[in-house]
């Protein structure tokens, strides 16, 4: 048999024992290197392959979504499952925009992660319910909208030009800006010396002037604006 080598980053140690445990009780994985930060993970990875990383997204130095796309550009062969408690589609929607190709919330049970990361060693997408659920409903409301949507060339355009870049003020635009690198509210109101209120704030400010709902969407609207890479 096989052995896929396994590498994790978790700042958790509870968390990171259990799983350490988990992998090293199943004989077709053995745990490679585990790492408690996302720099020492980013600095083992750039000298040693791996085929499966498991990244928690809430990490204390760099955000996992960082992680993950620099896996992905060092290691393209390497498979990479997000392990959160975040279960948002904002965080869902980044984490496979990065690379993750598989996103399982943690629920305190481990019984399956062995079978989950085999699964996506062998090509699937291993996902906790709630998050196929939201991958779905995110489908269906896209579908449903471009069928009510005018076949028109020009409605896209039309729609995205009555939202001047200018419209978002420059405390407004870094906020997005941190808010799509997976910054918590709290994160980005460390970063720009605000508290998480005034984050919020800000967030439904940049709401109103996208027309969206949610974190993901405002990101999606950006990109497509040319406001975020």
């Amino acid at each position: 048999m096989t052995t896929t080598q396994v590498a994790l980053v978790e700042d958790d140690t509870g968390v990171r024992e259990r799983i350490a445990r988990v992998i090293g009780a199943d004989p077709s994985l053995a745990l490679a290197y585990s790492a408690s930060n996302a720099v020492d993970m980013l600095r083992w990875l750039g000298e040693n392959p791996v085929e499966v990383l498991l990244v928690d997204l809430g990490l204390p130095d760099l955000p996992g979504l960082q992680v993950i796309r620099r896996c992905r550009s060092m290691q393209p062969a390497c498979a990479v499952m997000v392990l959160s408690i975040f279960g948002d589609e904002a965080n869902m929607v980044l984490a496979f925009e990065a690379g993750a190709s598989g996103y399982l919330l943690k629920d305190g049970t481990e019984a399956d992660l062995a079978t989950h990361i085999r699964n996506l060693r062998a090509g699937g997408s291993p996902m906790s319910p709630v998050i196929a659920r939201q991958l779905l409903r995110r489908w269906q409301t896209r579908a449903d909208a471009s069928q009510r949507a005018p076949a028109s060339p020009g409605a896209n355009a039309a729609r995205f030009s009555s939202v001047a870049p200018e419209r978002l003020s420059p405390r407004e635009s870094e906020v997005l800006g941190l808010v799509s690198r997976g910054f918590t509210y709290v994160e980005v109101g460390a970063q720009m010396g605000v508290s998480a209120s005034t984050v919020q704030s800000h967030i439904r400010n940049i709401y109103g002037k996208l027309d969206v709902h949610n974190k993901s969407e405002a990101v999606f609207e950006a990109r497509n604006l040319g406001w975020l890479p």
